[in-house]
């Protein structure tokens, strides 16, 4: 499980971005931090990943202070996709993805590309192994961001709004790929598109002025937004 504790973070000019947090995310679900631009999410969703440190508060996994987790061990239990995705444009799909194994994990060349042709296999995805970032499409970019982090085996995944650069339809496809990769790892979703947060979450928190407005169950959350699902 992942717990956070009484979660507060100020910008440096003075602004407090998150305000006494407190949330749980349990696993094999995909959790939504949903709400509108300003509200906290996405630092809420830093903090998770390490990359902001609070001012106050703490955040567990498995009952363990992530800011007490050896980096390497702890990017093997949390793994983040940015907005940008990152890909390095001049490295191939399977490039691209075996560099986390071999740095992170230490794995030899050969056994690393095993395990991303099997982790492409597995996301239906094999097929992009040989092309390059700026030969495939904006949806199939974001599947290769996820198989990047995914052959991490972490228990969380964050994902920092996934559709912004999607279209409709490839949302809707996205969405229901995601759905089928829950038992893979719990997703942890920063989204502001309440569409998509209420057909693949299963619970979440809405988000304003750095506090948590309702949690819980993910219709439940939405019926407070008088949107039906």
């Amino acid at each position: 499980m992942l717990k956070i504790e009484n979660l507060t973070y100020t910008y440096p000019n003075g602004t407090t971005a998150l305000e006494n947090i407190n949330t749980e995310i349990q696993k094999t679900h995909i959790f939504a931090i949903m709400g509108s631009s300003g509200s906290g999410k996405t630092t809420m969703l830093n903090c998770i990943g390490k990359f902001l440190k609070p001012d106050t508060g703490s955040i567990l996994i498995n009952g363990k202070n992530i800011y007490n987790i050896e980096e390497r061990v702890l990017r093997e239990k949390i793994g983040i996709v940015f907005q940008q995705l990152y890909l390095f444009p001049h490295l191939t799909v399977l490039e691209n993805i075996i560099l986390a194994p071999m740095k992170v994990l230490k794995q030899d060349r050969e056994k690393a590309k095993k395990e991303a042709v099997k982790t492409l296999e597995k996301l239906g995805i094999n097929e992009l192994k040989n092309s390059y970032p700026s030969q495939i499409s904006g949806g199939q970019a974001q599947r290769v961001a996820i198989a990047r982090a995914l052959i991490l085996k972490p228990s969380y995944l964050l994902l920092d709004e996934p559709t912004s650069a999607l279209d409709v339809n490839t949302t809707g496809e996205f969405g229901k790929w995601l759905v089928n990769l829950k038992e893979e790892t719990t997703f942890v979703i920063v989204t502001h598109d309440v569409p998509f947060a209420s057909e693949i979450a299963t619970s979440g928190v809405l988000m304003a002025n750095g506090k948590i407005e309702c949690a819980g169950n993910i219709k439940d959350i939405l019926k407070t937004l008088n949107i039906k699902t």
